[in-house]
């Protein structure tokens, strides 16, 4: 019987590809359990009485950990289930905030993509990926070096 919900292998994934995840939307109570399981305590996150009289933001907002975890988890389950083998290393840049209710996708593109040397059966699949608000804007964008598994050997 096929397994449904299986990765992407590295074949699939030609310089050029581009994909779209599906979108999550961002709940106050997320936020409540990233801040309280990673011990975030910063008062952008947990005071709303500061984040309406001191700062200039008009919502609750998202820690930007969150926002990159939440795009990460999107992006994983579409694509590296059985196939991802390692995250390698990334540049990650933050272009706007996030609140408590907007719903975020991720728009990537594969813009390396090669076999290793050392092992035939597998490739490394960097791809440029942008966190969209559901209102259009862009809020983070990243670029993750990961190994993957080929199907066949080189």
């Amino acid at each position: 019987m096929d397994m449904i919900g299986k990765g992407i292998y590295f074949e699939d994934l030609p310089v050029g590809y581009k994909f779209r995840t599906i979108g999550r939307t961002i709940t106050e109570a997320d936020i409540t359990n990233f801040v309280g399981a990673t011990g975030m305590s910063e008062v952008l996150f947990t005071d709303l009485h500061y984040l309406e009289n001191e700062t200039d933001f008009d919502g609750r907002l998202v820690p930007g950990a969150l926002v990159y975890s939440a795009a990460e988890g999107l992006v994983m389950t579409a694509t590296l289930q059985y196939t991802g083998v390692a995250f390698l290393g990334m540049e990650l840049n933050m272009q706007g905030p996030v609140f408590a209710g907007d719903t975020i996708h991720v728009e990537c593109e594969v813009v390396e993509a090669r076999r290793t040397s050392k092992r035939p059966d597998r490739a490394l699949v960097r791809t440029f990926n942008r966190v969209i608000k559901q209102d259009g804007t862009e809020v983070m964008t990243l670029n993750p070096l990961r190994m993957m598994k080929c199907r066949t050997e080189g």
